[in-house]
């Protein structure tokens, strides 16, 4: 068994779940420790169930309350080096035992799971997607693209899931009222996919 549910995703907040038969985990923990809970409450499951946190990178949005739920409930965090450096405010309050470090595009095991986390385009100090493997099925997780390379294409290849965010029309940014800054951030190759390019 290999489950997959995203709790909320968008700008005010990412956490995506997880469930095999021995392990849960989350994805980010972009908004608040009660939504959170209030999320796995919805898919009858809890915050006291879960295994470990993945963070893909070190924007707000993903990381919200990370330090607070990992302290709390004595949770393991999987960030790669950049990420834990970009991230001070959150790594100050997660207990040491529970700083754990990976490699980009090199595999680690968490109970039965083996988790591949891949390199992404997008402006945070060193972000990532993540397979997720448990020998029969694969889940992958690319959110936060700037465009699509070959090497996130390979990456997604034999998913019995895949999660791709893409956030906006082209047009509609163009005469939105956003600051033409961001509207350079969400269109630039290191910011966001477009609808039209995801398809």
């Amino acid at each position: 068994m290999l489950k997959f549910c995203s709790l909320y995703s968008g700008s005010s907040g990412n956490c995506l779940f997880i469930c095999s038969n021995k392990t849960k985990i989350l994805v980010d923990c972009g908004t608040s420790l009660k939504k959170i809970c209030e999320g796995l409450a919805s898919i009858n499951s809890s915050i006291e169930e879960i295994d470990a946190i993945l963070v893909t990178h070190e924007h707000t949005d993903h990381i919200q309350s990370l330090g607070l739920i990992s302290k709390k409930y004595d949770l393991p965090v999987f960030a790669n080096l950049e990420t834990w450096r970009a991230m001070p405010n959150q790594k100050e309050k997660i207990h040491s035992k529970n700083i754990n470090v990976f490699k980009n595009d090199m595999d680690f095991k968490l109970n039965e799971l083996t988790i591949h986390p891949f390199s992404t385009p997008h402006d945070a100090a060193d972000p990532c997607g993540f397979t997720i493997h448990n020998g029969k099925k694969k889940i992958s997780i690319a959110t936060d693209l700037g465009h699509i390379n070959n090497n996130i294409l390979k990456q997604l290849e034999k998913s019995s899931f895949i999660l791709l965010e893409s956030n906006y029309e082209p047009e509609l940014l163009k005469v939105s009222r956003y600051p033409f800054v961001l509207k350079r951030r969400i269109s630039s190759s290191n910011g966001h996919l477009s609808n039209i390019d995801a398809r």
